[in-house]
């Protein structure tokens, strides 16, 4: 019996190496990891697909946030999928793309992270964790090209700078660095649209939440891949801030709120301007009312819900 044969452990888990878990597991069984199983030939099944997340910088931290909605082609695979995590302490990572495989690949880039961190006895940079994510990407280029692509979207507070970063990827693992906001997933374009009428410079943390959260309302008013939030079911957003306290990730009951004011700030701002004034809580019952004439800024022409241009 040789020595290996009777200890606990491999004599790789006890060998010195790299501070890198993916490289270990590379090394040691690489059938382990995403990029080491190997798939039939042909076009891969349709498979649940995240949809849009969105990155805000504030005055001191970032702002991440995700809808809650998965599709599988046309139809809607899950309305509770989480789609934002904790990377580390001062990190997080939103996922979009192939769901299975990104929440995968989110797991095992934690792994990565904190492996690292008990190897060195210490933390990464900011710049060193993006790039990490970024060799990762790449390794499942082969998986992309046969339509199972993960495309992440980055963001944290960099201990040495201040202040909070976002990184975006593409499927080669391309990493790039963008400024005060961002958008990835099916939903981005809309989404985008929305950050730059709304972010503006020294906005703090909930002010940022508040954009991140209508920039996504705005994104699932047009893209039917992504689910906004949903009071029935008291479904809402995963919205998290990373600062130099840490992530935390914000409470169900402050985005039911969140939510309940944008849409009473939209549906005042409607009713502005189709000229109709609603009842109070007080009158329910009570039909909606036109507006005086002489409340009104375009020659006294007066609407209802129900009628047209009054005479």
């Amino acid at each position: 019996m040789t020595p290996e044969a009777d200890a606990r452990l491999p004599r790789a888990y006890t060998t010195p190496g790299s501070a890198s878990f993916v490289e270990f597991l590379a090394a040691h069984d690489p059938g382990l990891l995403p990029e080491g199983r190997v798939l039939p030939a042909g076009d891969a099944p349709v498979a649940p697909h995240g949809t849009t997340i969105i990155a805000v910088t504030y005055d001191g931290g970032v702002v991440m946030a995700g809808d809650r909605r998965a599709t599988a082609g046309a139809m809607i695979a899950s309305r509770e999928i989480e789609k934002v995590f904790p990377a580390d302490e001062y990190s997080a990572v939103g996922i979009a793309g192939s769901a299975g495989l990104a929440l995968e690949l989110v797991r095992l880039y934690q792994l990565e992270l904190e492996h690292y961190e008990k190897i060195e006895g210490s933390l990464l940079s900011l710049d060193g964790k993006a790039n990490r994510l970024s060799t990762m990407i790449r390794s499942n280029l082969g998986l992309a090209m046969q339509g199972l692509a993960v495309v992440p979207l980055f963001a944290g507070y960099d201990l040495d700078r201040g202040a909070g970063r976002i990184f975006s990827y593409d499927v080669t693992g391309g990493r790039y660095e963008e400024h005060d906001h961002h958008s990835v997933g099916s939903g981005s374009v809309f989404a985008r649209g929305a950050l730059k009428k709304l972010w503006r410079p020294g906005l703090d943390a909930t002010g940022a939440v508040h954009v991140a959260v209508e920039a996504l309302y705005d994104a699932a008013d047009d893209d039917s891949a992504t689910g906004g939030p949903d009071p029935v079911r008291r479904i809402w957003p995963v919205v998290a801030t990373v600062d130099a306290e840490g992530y935390r990730r914000v409470g169900d009951d402050e985005l039911a709120a969140l939510a309940a004011e944008i849409v009473a700030e939209r549906t005042a701002a409607n009713d502005a301007r189709r000229g109709v004034r609603r009842t109070s809580a007080s009158n329910p019952s009570d039909e909606p009312r036109p507006v005086p004439p002489e409340d009104l800024g375009d020659g006294g022409a007066r609407r209802t819900d129900s009628e047209g241009d009054a005479p």
